[in-house]
């Protein structure tokens, strides 16, 4: 059978869940996972950001 919930959590994300990466700035792309930099804030980033390293992630401006 199939599985009709598979992704029904994306629906109540602003924009399903996309937007632009602040890391690699590829645009209309899947927001979903967290990463932290060293100064405590809290990233959203893209499924292949989500392993770059830390110095990437610190190097993002703003929020």
């Amino acid at each position: 059978m199939s599985k009709t919930k598979r992704g029904r959590v994306l629906w109540n994300l602003p924009s399903r869940g996309r937007g632009t990466c602040p890391v690699c700035n590829m645009t209309r792309i899947k927001l979903l996972y967290s990463r932290s930099k060293t100064d405590g804030t809290v990233l959203k980033v893209c499924k292949r950001c989500q392993g770059a390293v830390q110095s990437r992630i610190d190097a993002v401006t703003g929020s």
